[in-house]
């Protein structure tokens, strides 16, 4: 049963997810500091402020989202696991501030049409690229999701390095998040060989961030990194994001509703 929709909780925030997020941001970042203290980003001022975009990063921990989030100056659409989704109060409030559902494993053409059409309406739509938490201290293979939505709607993608691993609520060590410079994959073509290319592009930078965030995390957070990158500590709210007019999205499955219950197609 979706419990928060049924009180009318997303109501609070007329069901605007980017709204939701700038009024809980704040404590998700104090909750974010408080479970990995001396945690930094670097290269905030990489995020693209306005316009369609894919933000690609690698994937850890749970926390990876949050750390993300806060080191953004501006809201992201993540694709997340409709397990996740699916939880009591954890996944709906997830989906209120903008996640939606993607099924792993299968080719899921709701989760890419939701994908385009966060990216079609002038959004930063968020991927983990790998497509779940990796184990072995290092980013994995990264599927083509990412480069395959940028690459048809024609929209940069900016690479994400995270170091989250090993963290755990028992473990609450310093994390890192460097930010890449843009990347333009509208040359490559639209079809599986395309496809494939950008993503080697992508997971190559992810790589390369990567590296540099284990490396800040393992020195203790420097002033800026070794090829000048500063650091940044978490972005505050501000009150200029956009005010969104949000298009009906169809769903017949409350766990896949990306949204909110007002989002549902009229029949």
């Amino acid at each position: 049963m979706s419990l928060l929709y049924s009180l009318g909780v997303s109501k609070l925030f007329d069901d605007d997810p980017e709204r939701c997020w700038l009024r809980v941001r704040r404590y998700v970042a104090y909750v974010t500091q408080a479970l990995a203290p001396g945690s930094a980003g670097y290269g905030v001022d990489r995020m693209i402020p306005t316009g369609p975009l894919v933000v690609a990063a690698n994937h850890f921990t749970e926390l990876d989202p949050s750390f993300v989030g806060i080191y953004s100056p501006r809201s992201m659409y993540y694709m997340s696991k409709l397990e996740l989704l699916s939880m009591p109060i954890v996944g709906e409030s997830l989906r209120m501030t903008g996640a939606f559902s993607v099924r792993r494993g299968v080719g899921d053409r709701d989760a890419i049409r939701m994908a385009r059409w966060v990216v079609d309406s002038g959004h930063a739509l968020g991927v983990f690229t790998e497509g779940t938490r990796q184990h072995f201290g290092y980013p994995g293979p990264m599927h083509t999701a990412a480069a395959m939505i940028a690459i048809q709607a024609g929209v940069p993608i900016v690479p994400c390095g995270i170091d989250t691993f090993r963290w755990s609520p028992k473990n609450r060590r310093p994390c890192a998040v460097v930010w890449g410079e843009r990347i333009d994959l509208t040359g490559l073509p639209r079809n599986g060989k395309g496809y494939k290319e950008g993503t080697a592009i992508v997971e190559a930078e992810i790589l390369r961030l990567w590296r540099q965030a284990a490396e800040a995390a393992a020195t203790g957070m420097p002033e800026q990194l070794p090829d000048g990158t500063p650091k940044s500590s978490w972005i505050r709210p501000r009150k200029t994001y956009p005010q969104l007019g949000l298009p009906s999205w169809p769903t017949d499955d409350w766990a896949r509703e990306p949204l909110g219950p007002s989002y549902q197609a009229q029949r």
